[in-house]
């Protein structure tokens, strides 16, 4: 299959979303089939390789032939659905509600209503979806599991709790300050406690930050993870939310809200596969102190958490599926 991924007014840079079109296009060129990101910028993404094509045009009659065409973000609806029929079917991969990009009212009509077969990374934006009366399926993005894994390094001195980093409007929604928040009232209660970031965006210049990576390689991120005991997730707009399940595979457990739109609805069950609180920080704080208090309780929800995330499958087994969904148009 000939497919396209649109990232016309959008590019590729070092950031979460770049990163899972890189790595679900190398996915897919690895299955056989041949993949083109056309963009209108050169790559700014250096964080992988890329075994895709990336194309930059400078009008739609550079655009290859495909038999699918995907829209990748809001800003690249409107051109996949202006591009020719041989630029193959039109499809668009909803990551996320971007709502800092437009009022729900401009969505559904500009983005809802466009005439593209929808595919949405998670449950959470599928319901969403739902609720407003658009059908779609779902298609998730996958692991990498030879990446990320268990390294049997954690303390038995220190309680480590690991957060991701994110500053500026854009963000607000990850709620960072309710980590700060948390880690300020648990470290007047706990002695043994260390807090520790990583993020692409911005440097934490909080004093209760004991150590921060500025956009960690992979091996990097693997380590960071393994350090930590526990992983908390106050995110309140995402699709799939990504860093939570790369903890859960290296066994961290998780404590996230029950926000409907927090991200981690496909793989986080209170008291089954991580905590889940209410969507309050006193609720959130009451179950990261759970965790600090009973060893017993954060070693039985990592090692299900981990394989909760197995099931949900490597990156080539969820492209595998999403070729499936789009032979079925």
């Amino acid at each position: 299959m000939r497919i396209i991924f649109n990232l016309m007014s959008c590019g590729l840079g070092n950031n979460g979303g770049s990163h899972t079109i890189v790595r679900s296009s190398n996915a897919l060129v690895d299955l056989g089939h041949t993949v083109y990101l056309v963009d209108l910028i050169s790559c700014k993404y250096t964080w992988t390789s890329l075994k895709a094509k990336h194309v930059v045009i400078k009008n739609f009659e550079q655009v290859p032939n495909a038999d699918f065409i995907i829209a990748t973000g809001y800003t690249t609806v409107a051109s996949t659905v202006s591009l020719p029929p041989r630029c193959g079917k039109k499809a668009h991969w909803l990551r996320a509600w971007e709502s800092w990009k437009l009022q729900e009212s401009e969505i559904i009509k500009w983005i809802l209503y466009a005439k593209t077969i929808k595919l949405v990374n998670s449950i959470s934006l599928q319901k969403k979806l739902g609720s407003l009366g658009f059908k779609s399926e779902i298609a998730r993005p996958g692991y990498d599991f030879d990446e990320i894994y268990p390294l049997n390094i954690r303390s038995d001195k220190e309680i480590v709790i690991g957060a991701l980093y994110n500053e500026g409007k854009k963000r607000r929604s990850k709620r960072t300050n309710w980590c700060f928040d948390a880690i300020s009232f648990l470290k007047k209660t706990h002695k043994n406690i260390k807090f520790q970031m990583f993020g692409s965006e911005g440097i934490p210049k909080s004093g209760l930050v004991d150590k921060f990576v500025k956009s960690p390689s992979t091996k990097e991120k693997n380590h960071f993870y393994n350090e930590c005991h526990i992983w908390i997730a106050p995110t309140e707009l995402e699709g799939l939310h990504i860093p939570p399940a790369e903890a859960m595979l290296t066994e961290c457990c998780v404590v996230g809200t029950n926000n409907p739109m927090n991200g981690m609805q496909d793989y986080l069950d209170h008291e089954k596969t991580g905590l889940v609180s209410h969507n309050t920080i006193e609720s959130f704080i009451k179950n990261i102190n759970a965790l600090i208090v009973s060893e017993r309780l954060r070693k039985s929800l990592g090692s299900i958490g981990r394989q909760k995330i197995l099931e949900l499958g490597s990156r080539q087994e969820n492209m595998k599926r999403m070729i499936d969904l789009l032979s079925k148009q």
